[in-house]
């Protein structure tokens, strides 16, 4: 049943069924120090090259309700096209891409978790209304104006100044109990003086009164030192009980004015406030950066190129990252771009995921993110958060589809899958855990501590079958995938037998390789074939069984031993 209220586009109700893929880790791509700086130094942070609807898909088993913070800075739609997005959707299309990853995003945070979306006017208003949808009118917590560019623009109607960083919680409002305080910085504790040299230290005046009228315990009348009555202004009432009132006048935290004759103020001291300040909804460039800040920080880093045009300054996250996160905690960014989430997020002690699809992952991510491991990144946030180096990433890129089609149309296991990429890519689609046993054979990957998984491409005959069954425990049980068996699978009940590739078939999409928010992806759009090309994998001896030698017939061709496997 639809939902009374709600935000339609062409195509809505049209989902991609997509396909939990494995991730294959890329060594020589990873990066780590030589030496721990600092014993809280994080080495598993991870780099995703790859489509990142795919990529987000195959996080998901592993990290549902684990990641702290995310901030994204999705193709705002604007018409321009840039160097590495295609930034020119229709609205449609564009609206089913986003709802895409955002839906994943949601089972990815943790329950106090905060979703950072950057978006300017062309979609932002359409991206709210999708958001309430997605996360509940109850998520949102509230909406940043950031002042990206503080000239003026001739060209423009009203020059532009802004964009808008959307904030929601699966907490709602209910947020700010998690949420942290930002720094109170010389500015905002320079308010504070001591002309009385008070004991206390220094203070400022605050406001005596607050909005709306109460019960008569706080609508009382008072004497000022003058002798002139003071009762609270109509639509007011005083912020505590008569008792209380005089009380901080004894204790000297109200003051009348030199002559007495003021209304009352109260003295709130340095000493006294909370130890931060309360993040505002209008975040200036003075405070966080801005757009040209942001492509100073990248032309330091390479010199003599300008490789982002809409990059997002490290003061920016750092911000982001101080009221959502404490260290360690994971802070994910799906649209990685210029890598400036990973780079501020690895600075501030947090461990970080970033997917990013363009070939900018290896040119501009990588040696970026080498930078700050070695301590040689300089610049954004670098002083003020003490970095000095260290700590690592590593470096992964999704797997091929499990099925390709054969030469007669047939769905078969993809030819360069060997047994441990089979095992660990079977093993997500069932729903269990790849964690094969270095003690039996068979157990590939677990449910539960008694449900285990087994997985090859033989064909199993009766008495196979019965010595997988005499070697599982009458209190344990045994999924079986193979590609066919023999003998009645009812005579083994601790074993449950099913046929490869037939029990995946219908499971997902099966060779979809872009989803991509690239104009073309856009629907009826011609796309001329291009030859895929071989990508050199990296394999874990633990990855392969040599129990199952006989896995793959002899016409497949099998990966180079050297791939480890991320289920």
């Amino acid at each position: 049943m639809r939902q009374k209220l709600e935000l339609t586009w062409i195509g809505k109700d049209s989902r991609p069924k997509l396909e939990p893929r494995i991730l294959l880790e890329d060594p020589s791509k990873s990066y780590h120090a030589n030496h721990r700086v600092r014993e809280s130094d994080l080495f598993d942070n991870r780099l995703i090259f790859g489509d990142n609807l795919l990529a987000l898909k195959a996080l998901e088993q592993e990290f549902a309700g684990k990641v702290k913070c995310v901030f994204i800075d999705p193709p705002y739609n604007t018409g321009s096209a840039f160097e590495h997005y295609e930034d020119g959707l229709e609205h449609s299309i564009w609206l089913g891409l986003i709802r895409d990853r955002l839906e994943i995003i949601r089972r990815l945070l943790s329950p106090d978790g905060s979703l950072w979306i950057a978006i300017d006017d062309n979609e932002g208003h359409y991206l709210k209304v999708l958001c309430d949808e997605i996360f509940g009118r109850s998520a949102f917590v509230s909406s940043m104006v950031w002042e990206n560019f503080y000239g003026r623009s001739n060209a423009a109607a009203i020059s532009p100044a802004h964009n808008y960083v959307l904030l929601y919680s699966p907490m709602g409002q209910d947020w700010k109990k998690v949420r942290n305080l930002l720094p109170r910085g010389d500015e905002s504790s320079s308010k504070y003086k001591n002309p009385d040299n008070d004991t206390r230290g220094p203070w400022r005046l605050g406001p005596i009164f607050a909005a709306g009228e109460r019960h008569e315990g706080l609508m009382y009348t008072i004497s000022t030192p003058s002798g002139r009555k003071v009762s609270p202004p109509k639509g007011s009432h005083w912020r505590m009980i008569e008792a209380q009132f005089w009380k901080m006048v004894d204790e000297g935290r109200i003051l009348f004015g030199e002559k007495g004759d003021n209304n009352p103020a109260v003295k709130l001291f340095l000493s006294e406030v909370q130890e931060g300040l309360v993040p505002r909804t209008w975040w200036s460039h003075s405070e966080v950066g801005h757009s040209q800040e942001a492509k100073r920080e990248i032309q330091a880093l390479f010199p003599g190129d300008t490789p982002f045009d809409t990059p997002k300054p490290e003061r920016l996250l750092n911000q982001v990252i101080t009221i959502a996160t404490n260290p360690g905690d994971i802070v994910l960014d799906s649209f990685a771009g210029s890598g400036t989430t990973g780079a501020v997020a690895h600075k501030m002690g947090r461990r970080w995921i970033m997917i990013e699809l363009g070939e900018h992952c290896h040119s501009y991510i990588i040696p970026r993110m080498k930078k700050v491991v070695d301590g040689k990144d300089l610049g954004g946030v670098t002083d003020v958060t003490g970095w000095q180096g260290g700590g690592g990433f590593r470096y992964f890129s999704l797997a091929p589809s499990l099925l390709e089609k054969d030469r007669w149309g047939n769905w078969i296991v993809n030819k360069e899958y060997n047994s441990g990429m089979l095992a660990a890519a079977i093993c997500k689609l069932e729903g269990f855990t790849y964690a094969p046993s270095d003690t039996y054979y068979w157990q590939h990957g677990h449910s539960t501590e008694t449900d285990f998984i087994y997985v090859t491409t033989q064909t199993l005959n009766a008495d196979q079958l019965q010595a997988l069954s005499d070697d599982v425990a009458d209190s344990s049980s045994l999924l079986v995938c193979c590609s066919a068996f023999k003998g009645d699978a009812n005579r083994y009940p601790n074993l449950t037998l099913k046929k490869i590739p037939k029990m995946v078939l219908t499971k997902c999409e099966w060779g979809h390789d872009d989803y991509s928010l690239n104009v073309e992806n856009l629907p009826m759009q011609h796309q001329s074939a291009v030859e895929p090309v071989p990508t050199k994998r990296v394999a874990s001896a633990k990855a392969v069984q040599t129990a199952q030698g006989g896995l793959f017939d002899a016409t497949a061709t099998a990966t180079p031993a050297n791939v480890e496997v991320k289920p």
